[in-house]
């Protein structure tokens, strides 16, 4: 149908020359036909405005009394960013229509004051929303709801935020039936799997699937380097003058990298060489809130030159004065480089700029693999998986906070959640066991009784602390245990000594990971928010720091973060190495590595696996290429070593990266394979990912890491109690002891099996080894060679290495990689 604009709207569009576009026109369209939809299109195509524009005409007239939109967004950041961006034209319109957000850093009496008087549109996360219909007025909250808006969602539905949320629409549909849903997103390969995603609460609404046409193609290129590219290594140091010069060059400069640990080196290089006194910033997720906003608006007035930052600024906020995005080191995956670019000119007509630095020879392979895949406009986005146990239980206790129920009632809600469609209602009785009870090992415990069932056959909650305690642990995103760092006065700092008591308190800088600091000793120099500070001592949950000078400060190394390489764009490296003719797109240092490597030993083949065996010094090495990702290829390394110590081939270890695995041993590889003592089908036979994969999870301490997140998603474990948070060594000591009760008593535990589900999906790759293995089944191709080969180097280079620092590291690295790289030459 043709969608009506009020006149009060129309002006507004017109008094500033502009009209509104395609893609906005049909998502009102679409919404007064009666249907939900999802809209595809680049950022900075006015996606949120086409998302606003039915509220803004539904409440032209001011009528409408209660909540009419509820929008989501997975970051607080953005939420607060959209109430200020639409807040404006409201403002100019003069529309009677009040708009608020709801985050974690709202006042607790704002919070409850939105349960009972809402605002007209309320702008909220994933986990306000859990809350929200937590509440026993959620019934009263919702009766009014017209729409959700959920923003950016293909961030959201891969994860178990992703759950969380879709169980809370199943929840919203049933407290406001009319409510329809508009999904706006940029980077998707499914569209057809989000759009069901959508529709899965009101299964018979209709769902439309639209798509924005136009917009300029993005343009990519890479580095041309007059430096030397290191042959292993995530710094990019080379780099650092050359991107300098970039960022004078430009307006303002956007350096995305992947980990926060990389984001403080590249920071403290460009600081070092900033003669200029340009202003540059850094931003990542470690900083303190007051830090990363005071970046955040420098950034929108316009006042720095470049942010050197992490996926914390992958999504949403509106800068349209960046002209410039640079990705050092690999994207890994071309929905997020496209994702990264879209930060870039968010102007629809005007192309988005972005420079690649690969931070090594391999790295080279990756970014012409992206650059590839984003001019062909190729999406490599994740599906959306099946829900998870342990999101699902803290789910239902919550559904019990909010009111009594009859499981046979929230069964049939639960499977309105796409993640959920397949439960079977067996599973769901097990997770409503362990919610009530704990399950079977744990039932004796009265700590554990969270549901009592009533004569009426309705679960209630046993007591009101469980209400409270819920609301205190509510969440699925598990960091590792973090201590606030702060600044102090260094010890003795007059008198030069580093005995006695720490300075007085200072502000805090952010927060680190709790293992990080057990491996520093007081006086001990590291990086931190751009700067250097020396480690003066802990107490409690606060780690304090004090100012300092040093050529080679540790650069800390945070456990979260890494992306792993993604299947589309494994797939096109493997073909790059497989064609000669597309060499002279790279860099003559890489193609002629590359020829070296032709010439010496052999190339992997797109379509098998090469694996090179060759004696160094006194022991032997095993190198193969899947290009599957540093998770697969660890998982690979891991069963390989337990099924050469069966063939008793001796080996001592072994090292993965994003492109290549080596096993090292005493026995001679080479001779075993040509003698048929070691047959290599054998070795990597799928079979692996049976016995070989329970035997070595029932030992791995990996279990017991990933059933402690499973623990505190599911509220069996508190992070939080009243005025009091748990340290991370509290929790890890109450999960693996109940960890070892279940395993022992009860196997078949739901958070055990919760626990395997996501061992296997998440942290060890075991669906794409297993599509590896299959793969390469009876391709493999063997390569024995008197010494290392010239593709092995950098893979070589990870083993045994020293956590030397800055400058020295990279040298170290390149006198490694020549003496290697002699070797394989002979010379």
């Amino acid at each position: 149908m043709t969608p009506s604009l009020p006149p009060v709207i129309a002006d507004w569009f017109a008094s500033r020359g502009w009209a509104p576009r395609q893609h906005q026109l049909d998502v009102l369209g679409s919404y007064q036909s009666g249907a939900s939809q999802l809209l595809i299109a680049p950022t900075g195509a006015g996606k949120t405005l086409a998302g606003f524009l039915p509220t803004l005409t539904d409440l032209v007239d001011g009528d409408f009394e209660g909540l009419h939109t509820l929008y989501i967004s997975p970051l607080k950041a953005l939420a607060v960013d959209v109430e200020r961006n639409l807040s404006t034209p409201i403002s100019e319109m003069r529309l009677p229509i009040r708009v608020e957000a709801r985050t974690g850093d709202t006042p607790a009496s704002k919070r409850a004051r939105q349960r009972v008087k809402p605002p007209h549109v309320l702008l909220t996360t994933p986990e306000q929303l859990a809350l929200l219909i937590s509440h026993p007025q959620a019934e009263l909250m919702f009766a009014t709801l017209r729409r959700v808006v959920l923003d950016e969602l293909h961030a959201l539905v891969t994860s178990k935020r992703g759950d969380l949320l879709s169980l809370g629409l199943a929840r919203l549909a049933r407290l406001a039936p009319d409510m329809r849903i508009t999904a706006l997103s940029a980077t998707v390969a499914r569209p057809d799997l989000l759009r069901d995603w959508i529709a899965q609460p009101h299964p018979g609404r209709e769902t439309d699937l639209l798509h924005m046409v136009g917009g300029a193609p993005p343009e990519l290129s890479i580095l041309e380097t007059e430096e030397r590219l290191p042959w292993a290594g995530h710094s990019a140091v080379y780099a650092h003058r050359e991107l300098y010069e970039t960022i004078k060059r430009h307006k303002t400069t956007l350096l995305f990298v992947n980990t926060r640990s990389q984001a403080e080196l590249l920071f403290q290089g460009l600081w070092n060489i900033n003669d200029e006194m340009l202003p540059i910033a850094l931003h990542h997720g470690s900083l303190s809130v007051e830090q990363r906003r005071k970046v955040e608006a420098a950034m929108g007035s316009g006042k720095l030159k470049a942010v050197v930052c992490t996926s914390t600024l992958d999504l949403g906020i509106d800068w349209g004065d960046v002209d410039l995005v640079v990705q050092v080191g690999a994207p890994k995956g071309s929905s997020r480089m496209l994702q990264r670019i879209g930060r870039a000119n968010h102007r629809l007509d005007e192309p988005s700029r972005a420079l690649l630095v690969p931070s090594n020879r391999f790295e080279v392979l990756e970014c012409e693999a992206a650059v590839e895949a984003v001019s062909e406009g190729h999406q490599d986005s994740e599906d959306p998986q099946p829900g998870g146990y342990d999101v699902l239980a803290q789910h239902v206790l919550g559904m019990a906070c909010a009111d009594a129920f009859l499981a046979e009632d929230l069964y049939a809600e639960v499977i309105r959640a796409w993640p959920y469609r397949d439960l079977s209602r067996e599973k769901f009785d097990k997770v409503l066991d362990f919610v009530a009870t704990g399950g079977y090992a744990l039932r004796a415990y009265e700590r554990y009784a969270r549901l009592r069932q009533m004569e009426d056959g309705k679960w209630r909650i046993s007591h009101p602390a469980v209400a409270q305690q819920y609301r205190l642990n509510i969440g699925t995103i598990i960091e590792e245990p973090m201590v606030r760092v702060r600044l102090v006065r260094a010890r003795g700092q007059k008198s030069g000594r580093t005995t006695g008591p720490i300075g007085a308190g200072g502000r805090v800088l952010g927060e680190m990971e709790e293992y990080f600091f057990g491996t520093l000793a007081i006086g001990d120099t590291f990086m931190f928010g751009g700067e250097i500070v020396a480690f003066e001592g802990m107490k409690e949950n606060e780690a304090f720091v004090s100012r300092a000078f040093a050529k080679d400060p540790k650069i800390p190394s945070y456990m979260g973060g890494k992306f792993p390489l993604s299947t589309y764009l494994a797939e096109r490296v493997r073909r790059i190495m497989d064609s000669p003719d597309e060499w002279g797109a790279m860099p003559d240092q890489v193609a002629d590595w590359l020829r070296l490597q032709r010439d010496l030993s052999v190339l992997p083949r797109r379509d098998s696996l090469l694996v090179e065996t060759f004696p160094r010094g006194s022991t032997n090495f095993m190198v193969c290429y899947p290009f599957e990702g540093r998770l697969a290829h660890q998982t690979l390394g891991m069963l390989l070593t337990r099924r050469l110590e069966r063939m008793r081939a001796r080996p001592l270890g072994f090292v993965a990266s994003e492109y290549a695995l080596a096993v090292w041993g005493l026995g001679d590889l080479s001779g075993l394979i040509r003698t048929g003592r070691l047959s290599l089908d054998e070795l990597f036979d799928e079979d692996m990912l049976g016995d070989d994969l329970e035997s070595w999870l029932d030992e791995s301490a990996l279990m017991k890491r990933t059933f402690r997140n499973c623990a505190i998603i599911a509220g069996l474990i508190e992070r939080r109690h009243p005025g009091k948070e748990k340290s991370g060594r509290q929790i890890t000591m109450s999960s693996d002891i109940i960890y070892d009760v279940l395993y022992q008593h009860e196997p078949d535990h739901i958070l055990i099996e919760a626990t395997r589900r996501d061992a296997a999906r998440g942290l060890l790759d075991i669906e794409r080894l297993g599509h590896m293995l299959s793969r390469i089944r009876h391709h493999i191709v063997h390569k024995p060679l008197p010494q290392v080969s010239p593709l092995a180097v950098p893979i070589l280079l990870d083993i045994g290495k020293e956590p030397v620092f800055g400058e020295a590291r990279e040298s170290a690295m390149a006198d490694a990689a020549e003496e290697l790289l002699r070797e394989a030459t002979g010379g």
